[in-house]
């Protein structure tokens, strides 16, 4: 594995649709020795980020999907407030000569956001089958992000499941073209299920692009368990799960799912 100085290492963010499986992704980083932060929630998010999601997320989501920026008035105010959210996560004394990141699922919505701020910064995005997610009750970011990310007829004209897979079809689409073309070796995307069929080997790709040097096999085999809610699409009627799959087709074969 390659070595760099940690004095000049970017910052570590981890993103997702809620629900995908971000906190193990996170513990394998902790593991690794990267400094997360300290105010956390109980699935890891770094929590001083949430204000400043809940505020600025969908008015940047609409003015990008719209064409017309925002004024330079509401960019600056968005930097300020990231700026403060960023200190309060981790004071600046803090982040020199470590590695260091935060994990906030939401930040899949913010890439090209992040990286007019920071230089270059490492993006983990980490992906899970929609069917799997449109049948969690766990539907925040559909309740907050849908008015920015999908049409109003397609959040008036759909059942709840398929505007769902449509927001984590339109979601991950941007996210995944944007690491593709801009963030290029700073990008890696993970599917969940992979983590959870192929352990050892996933765990090593993450260490890798982490650039650590520990010993994946423990991590795999003690952080990793498999959750009984993984494929449970499976037992939903098929009528629904058809539905579902085609509100995110071809998205679902871009990410290696089958259809």
């Amino acid at each position: 594995m390659a070595s760099v100085g940690v004095a000049n290492s970017p910052p570590l963010v981890i993103g997702a649709t809620g629900g995908s499986g971000t906190r193990v992704v996170a513990r394998i980083a902790q593991l690794a020795a990267y400094n997360l932060g300290t105010n956390l929630n109980s699935a890891g998010d770094a929590l001083e980020f949430y204000a400043f999601h809940e505020k600025w997320i969908n008015p940047y989501v609409s003015a990008e999907i719209r064409g017309q920026p925002m004024t330079p008035w509401q960019m600056a105010r968005m930097k300020e407030d990231f700026h403060a959210a960023l200190a309060r996560h981790m004071p600046a004394a803090e982040r020199r000569g470590t590695r260091w990141g935060w994990k906030t699922p939401r930040t899949v919505y913010l890439l090209p956001f992040l990286q007019s701020q920071f230089e270059t910064f490492k993006f983990i995005h980490v992906l899970r089958d929609p069917r799997d997610m449109a049948l969690s009750r766990n539907q925040n970011q559909q309740r907050k992000h849908a008015p920015a990310m999908l049409r109003l007829p397609e959040r008036l004209f759909r059942s709840a499941p398929e505007a769902s897979a449509m927001l984590w079809a339109r979601v991950n689409e941007r996210a995944a073209d944007y690491g593709e073309s801009k963030l290029g070796e700073n990008y890696l995307p993970i599917r969940f299920e992979d983590l959870c069929q192929k352990p050892l080997e996933t765990t090593v790709k993450i260490l890798n692009f982490l650039e650590a040097t520990i010993d994946p096999e423990p991590i795999a085999r003690s952080e990793i368990t498999p959750p009984a809610s993984l494929g449970r699409w499976r037992a939903a009627p098929s009528k629904s799960i058809l539905r579902i799959q085609k509100a995110a087709e071809s998205s679902l074969r871009r990410f290696g799912y089958s259809v």
